[in-house]
């Protein structure tokens, strides 16, 4: 599917570059929108993630997913503001939260990264078939919208047919040249941000896996792939940092995807590079359609006035209509 025109989205006239556009939803945006119920799914390996539910009718035929990004949560503001849209327009939502993203640590030495979309796949059969869901959309930020595009084309012979569309903001769909911009000096500050956060983390395993996980000289990572190599690869069955970002990158993926799928990447979003705009991997597949406005910053796309951000509108917009 070719590449669909750039969309007409304008931001406050005040969030005159990418990085406000990033920082100032992240730190001041808020939606009032509550959940009804948390629920611990428990995982085939012992483990276990967290849900989130809103229930907005009583049939519970229809349902979004919603996946934050890297150290996020189910109450990050992109993820309310896209579950109350979605709820005014029918359907139930769950914002689900990744292994020790919850408020509590997970159980295993292990975490959780962009290229495991086991943990999603429990989530959505959990919603098939313990809950009855016979519509399912995808909507994923950043690292959840990488493992939500995974979730469908990693195995696409075995995407639930309950499982109809997906929407993607803001993706590093290649982890590799992802991690190499946000090592750039004017990115400073995001890395530093969540480093501190995965640091403390490490912190807390070491006290419950001694001698398994270690933090002494954590203060001297400075980048994400130290860390990813000392952490991430080893953690969860990588060689090192470099076979981590090859085998868990999303771009190779695309080609398999078979249902409708739009992945929109702002061109000042200061996570990205080029190589994550998938242009040729859209051109190919007709299942994929890939839009990248001119601003947007990362996981932002913030309307003045609105309680509702672009992506909410651009997501509900691509589900009811197809475009």
């Amino acid at each position: 599917m070719p590449v669909l025109p750039k969309p007409f989205f304008k931001p406050p006239f005040w969030q005159f570059n990418g990085h406000l556009q990033t920082i100032v939803p992240s730190l001041f945006r808020k939606v009032r929108f509550d959940y009804h119920q948390r629920e611990r799914l428990e995982l085939p390996d012992g483990d276990f993630v967290d849900l989130d539910w809103h229930f907005t009718s009583p049939q519970r035929k229809k349902l979004v997913i919603i996946t934050h990004g890297l150290e996020g949560d189910s109450r990050r503001h992109y993820v309310l503001g896209m579950a109350k849209a979605f709820a005014q327009q029918g359907y139930d939502a769950l914002g689900w939260n990744c292994r020790s993203c919850s408020g509590e640590l997970n159980r295993l030495l292990r975490f959780y990264h962009h290229g495991d979309a086991g943990d999603l796949r429990c989530v959505i059969g959990h919603a098939i078939e313990n809950k009855g869901y016979e519509e399912i959309v995808l909507v994923g930020f950043s690292m959840g919208g990488s493992l939500s595009l995974r979730a469908v084309a990693e195995f696409p012979e075995d995407v639930p047919a309950q499982v109809k569309k997906v929407v993607a903001f803001s993706v590093p769909c290649d982890l590799k040249t992802s991690v190499d911009t946000l090592s750039q000096p004017n990115n400073k500050l995001y890395n530093k941000r969540f480093l501190k956060k995965l640091g403390e983390k490490i912190r807390a395993k070491e006290k419950i896996f001694p001698g398994q996980i270690s933090s002494e000289g954590y203060t001297g990572i400075t980048h994400f792939h130290a860390f990813d190599d000392r952490y991430t690869a080893p953690l969860h069955g990588f060689k090192n940092a470099t076979d981590f970002y090859e085998r868990a990158s999303v771009k190779p993926f695309l080609k398999n995807i078979r249902i409708p799928t739009l992945i929109v990447q702002a061109l000042n979003d200061t996570f990205l590079s080029g190589d994550s705009l998938c242009y040729e991997e859209a051109r190919q597949n007709p299942n994929l359609f890939l839009e990248t406005p001119d601003v947007g910053g990362h996981c932002g796309f913030v309307i003045a006035g609105s309680e509702f951000s672009w992506a909410d509108k651009r997501a509900l917009a691509f589900v009811e209509r197809g475009m």
